[in-house]
């Protein structure tokens, strides 16, 4: 018989977040080898989707739980509430697993992972895609200090017990571990593209041409827009570069703040700012190629707690990036590891600005910047390398 997994989360495929499209990445490709079941929640105007399906060898088990728009804090907390309600007493029923699995959607999904692996007598691995509540405190979006205090003993709870927590950096694993996880359960294992799925293509492409871009020199942001991202410092940095005719900033997504942001273009004149909904993933290669260059923004105080994934998507496009973020983030230390772009600080429109007109006047060489993202992305940061670790940690834990 093969080692069942059961992973708990509340996003995954078909959701358009990040973290749903990694797991279902990573779900799928783990499959192989085990039996892989995921208990997650309704999907935000989805209501056709079954309860239960099987997909690419992956059984989905879909609870009732609300699925409000997440740009208002308290509707996402009724997303959380109804989750957590839910999710226990679905996966208590499912076969005996063999390795319980938990992300960090919500953020205290652990302690519910870790009762139902004790009740199973199971091994639970945690997989942190952010540091919380440490994100919200940052991000101004949690000031209760007592509710805060709460959160941070749950979190701490979790990760204390846990048998293996995986981060998706080296950084993170040091506020990890600051925060009660011990070192030798943790592992660093970076997020990842799928060099197959996305490869470099000419900026001239179907979609482009539909979108009638291919005669502007293109800065795009492709990914969630939410509060973490600093795209406030992106468009008021194309307030300084009106005299740039061809330039179009394109916002390609959709999240907490979309609203916020285009009203604050709107305020500022912004012309050359334009956003779109996230757009069908099958043309992902050719958005992502239609960019010259891509912006990966990370609000400042974000460094450790947060990685953009987005980032490993831009780099198999073949495609140069400004970063700005802080020089201590994972996001920086590749850039500069790869030589695939510049780095610039959060939170600066002026030095942005100054950055984007450098890439539009051809000071950096953006072909060759678009190869070392490509080979740095085929040799280190694949899907398949990193199914590979995760398998390695699995067995780590699994029981002989």
């Amino acid at each position: 018989m093969r080692p069942r997994i059961l992973l708990l989360n509340q996003y995954y495929w078909p959701g358009v977040e990040a973290t749903a499209h990694l797991l279902s990445e990573l779900c799928e490709g783990l499959a192989e080898d085990f039996d892989v079941t995921v208990v997650t929640g309704r999907l935000r105007g989805r209501p056709e989707l079954p309860t239960r399906e099987t997909r690419n060898g992956v059984k989905i088990v879909r609870v009732e739980s609300t699925a409000y728009d997440r740009s208002n804090l308290f509707r996402r907390s009724l997303n959380y509430v109804t989750y957590l309600v839910a999710a226990p007493r679905t996966a208590l029923a499912e076969p005996r697993p063999d390795v319980v699995v938990c992300g960090t959607d919500p953020p205290i999904i652990g302690n519910v992972a870790l009762a139902i692996a004790r009740r199973h007598r199971a091994p639970l691995v945690v997989i942190s895609e952010d540091v919380f509540p440490e994100v919200a405190v940052a991000l101004h979006r949690l000031e209760n200090r007592p509710l805060v205090k709460l959160l941070r003993v749950l979190v701490a709870k979790y990760l204390r017990r846990a048998d293996r927590i995986i981060a998706i950096g080296e950084v993170m694993r040091r506020r990890l571990e600051a925060k009660g996880a011990p070192p030798d359960r943790l592992r660093v294992i970076p997020n990842w593209a799928d060099v197959s799925a996305i490869a470099p293509q000419p900026k001239v492409n179907p979609w482009s041409v539909d979108q009638r871009i291919t005669n502007r020199f293109v800065v795009m942001h492709s990914g969630n827009v939410g509060h973490a991202q600093d795209l406030d410092s992106l468009i008021r940095a194309t307030t300084l570069l009106r005299d740039l005719d061809d330039l179009l900033v394109l916002v390609v997504g959709t999240g907490a703040r979309r609203s916020e942001l285009a009203e604050l273009r709107d305020v500022l004149e912004a012309d050359k700012v334009e956003f779109l909904e996230f757009q069908p993933r099958d043309l992902l290669p050719q958005t992502l190629a239609a960019a010259d260059v891509h912006v990966v923004g990370l609000a400042r105080g974000l460094g450790g707690y947060v990685v953009p994934s987005r980032i490993y998507g831009v780099l198999a496009a073949g495609r140069p990036v400004i970063v700005a973020a802080e020089d201590e983030s994972e996001t920086a230390q590749l850039v500069r590891e790869a030589d695939c772009g510049v780095v610039v600080r959060p939170g600066d429109p002026l030095g942005l600005a100054e950055t984007i007109r450098a890439f539009h006047d051809g000071d950096y060489d953006l072909a060759a910047m678009g190869r070392r993202a490509r080979e740095y992305a085929e040799s280190t940061a694949d899907r398949s390398l990193a199914v590979a670790r995760y398998r390695e940690v699995l067995e780590e834990v699994l029981p002989r």
